[in-house]
């Protein structure tokens, strides 16, 4: 794929974000302040701050592809939540909603005469599903089961658009740790009660990275000519449960925490309206191109990670 030169992003370049309205959209909205924001939204219009909202469906080409006319870059982070119970029609949804937008871009963008220099997707690390303590990189075989089939599907319809004007790069995404809210919470809060030990065997693999690190990422996606295909959003250095839950009692200032074990999860998880399996599986996801290509982590390491979202 031939794609034209492109330069570091400047002030009043336009960037396009699709789904800008979680906790990652808003990460990405705080880093881009000098740059002329444009969020998709199926609910929102209108212009908030420095910030323009404007509307779409997630699937169809519409008025919107307009909006990507001339931009530096539309980055998509399109996609149900997957903290939700796995019945036949959550499953559907998360799949569709993930591929039903990433085609519409795909077509929107090729349909353009002047395209975003780059388009950044999401996609997740859970594609290598259960994987133990086998390290994963960008050349890995992928897993089985259904959340890797939702983001074989995922990239999938990424990879099924031709877009030769159209740098595009590919992020299996981990755990992104924030300072407010986001998944660090319950884990925040399991501590808090005194139920801060192990999640099930604790062997688990928790591949995770900072969010001023995933800030930092997206702009080098942006800016890097030689981003390109398939990039691993994740810290060198995942963890078990174990190790991961220890730190963040730590970082809060708490001595122990009692385990909880895994029938206990399966059990609460049916209550709460989620799936055991999002925190009973794991992986160990690295990022063996970041390294080749030199990108430099400010929080390569768990404990500073969490000194800083935690300790006041």
């Amino acid at each position: 794929m031939s794609t034209k030169e492109t330069g570091s992003t400047a002030p009043g370049d336009k960037i396009v974000i699709a789904g800008g309205t979680g906790f990652l959209g808003a990460s990405i909205i705080s880093k881009f302040k000098d740059a002329r924001l444009v969020v998709l939204s199926r609910s929102k219009t209108g212009q908030y701050g420095y910030v323009k909202y404007v509307r779409w469906d997630a699937v169809n080409p519409s008025d919107w592809t307009a909006e990507l006319e001339g931009s530096k870059a539309i980055i998509n982070l399109v996609g149900k939540s997957v903290n939700c119970r796995y019945t036949d029609a959550n499953k559907t949804e998360i799949i569709n909603s993930r591929v039903n937008a990433t085609n519409a871009i795909g077509k929107a963008i090729q349909g353009l005469k002047n395209p975003p220099e780059v388009w950044v997707n999401a996609g997740s690390a859970a594609i290598f599903g259960n994987s133990g303590p086998q390290i994963k990189d960008e050349q890995s075989p992928t897993g089985n089961g259904f959340s890797p089939d939702v983001c074989k599907a995922w990239e999938k319809a990424f990879n099924a658009h031709d877009t030769p004007k159209t740098r595009k790069v590919f992020l299996r995404i981990g755990m992104v740790l924030q300072k407010e809210g986001g998944i660090i919470k319950p884990f925040l809060n399991l501590v808090k009660s005194g139920l801060g030990g192990k999640i099930g065997s604790g062997n688990q693999y928790m591949t995770w990275i900072h969010d001023a690190d995933f800030q930092d990422l997206i702009k080098w996606a942006i800016d890097e000519n030689e981003a390109q295909g398939i990039v691993h959003a994740a810290s060198p250095n995942p963890v078990t449960n174990s190790e991961f839950m220890k730190s963040i009692r730590k970082a809060a200032g708490v001595g122990f925490g009692l385990p909880n074990p895994a029938f206990l999860i399966r059990f609460g998880a049916i209550f709460i309206g989620t799936e055991a399996e999002l925190v009973l599986s794991g992986r160990r996801v690295i990022s063996t191109f970041l390294l080749q290509k030199g990108f430099k982590f400010k929080y390569p390491y768990l404990h500073d990670a969490l000194d800083q979202l935690i300790k006041k």
